[in-house]
């Protein structure tokens, strides 16, 4: 198994993803156990001291001109979890619990924020013994970091909140008691340093991109599917063209768009016809398509520049050298996470034009709603309302998290991010895309059938045939939920994917572009 270094290594949004899911061990080098130490110890240093250190011998937010007792250090970093665990609502995803776990440490790790060894251990060993804390969705701001779902993931630490362990939510108290642990106790700081950060809408920030990189190449796909289906032109795909307005995002499309048609009897039947072109849907998926992945790769830069920061305060740079400052506002991620939010959203608006443009029954041997005998059958004319409320719902959800701001602690937090919300929202869009393209998907496969025995290229063919393995044509109305679902599990599964890979190594064909790299997750 193949190793990572916590607070040494260049963390990316894959190997986060794969720490989580232990696909990769995480490990602390004695270098950086040497550096945690060291912190560790200039924090003990000033709170025995005289002089005022935010956060290590005084109170916090609005309380920061209290002075605290040396004495009282470790029930000022205790009281401090439990007074700021007010977060309600479900818990969220196991999996972003974890990668919030994994992002904390390698925060921590890097020896600026005064936390014991012993602590980031504990934190190492609850990832590598499935022990992890219940955190509830709501309750951050994004300003002072994620302060209430931090404190919830830390209750634990002290023996106190709930934590998933062994396929159910118990007491943290009961699954230290089954491995004969007891709770920690904390030292100056160390509170502090758990709950400052972004790691609670940064974790959600890795899942953003990994799902919406997921969902950009399943667009190409089904989109590319639906230019068969109705016989659009691939005209508007052509190098020369996207070579004038050179955005990577168009260039790379485009050229996926060419690939995933090369070979197509069906493309090629109709080279010559009389249409001048084609509606936007089909016609502008480099330029809609292209701005989503423009979009992307702004998110991946930024998440990726915070997940390898340190985003606690106060920053210890040595026992004479520390600095109260901002790093744990959450506004250079979330504004990426809004504008991701609406590059999704768009990738379902697109789609979703598409769904009803294939209901028409303007191209040339597709029937109106995609079946020969209507009337008596309404065909696939229903689905379209789904696609139609999921893309409504999330236009709704696309209004900017981060234009809102409601002060907090006294006045003392006066402008906050709201990026945990908005980092909600954008998962949120992303699952409804997910099943929007799943739907464009079942109706593309359906329009291409009327165009039998034309073939499409070797790789669309063969994902023509996955699809068909799983739902076949609708010849007169039934019940099609099975058939959306199934549809929509092989968008979320990447399988598409895959096969396209597959085929186009087996068979010599191009299927990745120059720009590949550059999207690459």
């Amino acid at each position: 198994m193949n190793t990572f270094q916590y607070g040494q290594d260049q963390l990316t949004v894959g190997t986060a993803l794969q720490l989580a899911r232990k696909e990769i061990k995480g490990e602390l080098s004695s270098e950086t156990r040497d550096k945690v130490q060291a912190s560790a110890l200039a924090v003990a240093n000033i709170a025995k001291g005289e002089k005022a250190v935010y956060g290590i011998n005084t109170g916090f937010g609005p309380l920061c001109t209290s002075k605290i007792s040396a004495a009282d250090t470790q029930t000022l970093q205790e009281n401090l979890l439990k007074s700021h665990a007010v977060g309600l609502g479900e818990p969220i995803p196991v999996e972003i619990s974890k990668l919030m776990l994994v992002l904390k440490l390698q925060a921590l790790a890097q020896g600026f924020s005064g936390i014991k060894l012993e602590t980031l251990e504990r934190m190492l060993w609850m990832l590598e013994n499935d022990v992890i804390p219940v955190v509830p969705i709501q309750g951050s701001v994004g300003a002072s970091g994620d302060l209430a779902p931090l404190s919830h993931l830390f209750l634990p630490l002290l023996g106190l909140g709930k934590v998933h362990f062994a396929g159910e939510i118990t007491t943290s108290r009961k699954a230290l008691k089954h491995f004969n642990l007891e709770a920690l106790h904390l030292g100056p700081k160390e509170g502090l340093a758990l709950i400052n950060g972004t790691q609670f809408m940064a974790a959600y920030g890795v899942m953003v991109v990994d799902r919406l990189h997921n969902l950009l190449v399943h667009a190409d796909i089904t989109g590319a599917m639906m230019i068969e289906g109705l016989m659009g032109s691939i005209k508007p795909f052509s190098p020369e063209l996207h070579q004038l307005r050179p955005f990577a995002g168009n260039k790379h499309v485009a050229q996926t768009i060419l690939n995933l048609l090369h070979e197509s009897e069906i493309v090629n039947s109709h080279l010559n016809c009389a249409r001048v072109q084609d509606p936007y849907s089909l016609r502008c998926m480099p330029q809609v398509h292209g701005a989503s992945r423009n979009a992307w790769l702004h998110l991946k830069d930024a998440i990726e520049t915070e997940i390898n920061s340190v985003t606690d305060n106060p920053v210890v740079f040595s026992e004479d050298h520390t600095i109260s400052g901002g790093s744990f506002h959450g506004q250079p991620i979330a504004l990426p996470l809004d504008y991701a939010c609406l590059a999704a959203s768009e990738l379902g608006n697109i789609s979703d034009r598409r769904i009803y443009l294939s209901l028409e029954g303007d191209t040339p041997g597709v029937p109106k709603l995609l079946l020969k005998e209507t009337g008596l059958n309404s065909g696939l004319m229903i689905p379209q309302y789904t696609t139609a409320a999921l893309a409504s719902e999330n236009k709704g959800l696309c209004f900017p998290a981060s234009a809102d701001s409601i002060p907090t602690s006294l006045g003392q937090e006066d402008h906050v991010s709201m990026g945990s919300i908005g980092a909600r929202k954008a998962l949120q869009v992303i699952g409804n895309v997910e099943k929007i393209l799943g739907i464009e998907l079942f109706y593309a496969a359906q329009a291409m059938d009327f165009h039998s025995p034309l073939k499409s290229g070797k790789v669309m063919t063969a994902i023509h045939a996955h699809v068909r393995k799983s739902i076949t044509p609708v010849i007169n109305d039934r019940v099609m939920t099975e058939d959306m679902e199934a549809a929509i599990e092989m968008i979320q599964s990447g399988e598409l994917i895959e096969i396209a890979n597959q085929v186009a190594k087996e068979e010599n064909l191009p299927f990745e572009t120059e720009w590949s790299k550059l999207f690459a997750c």
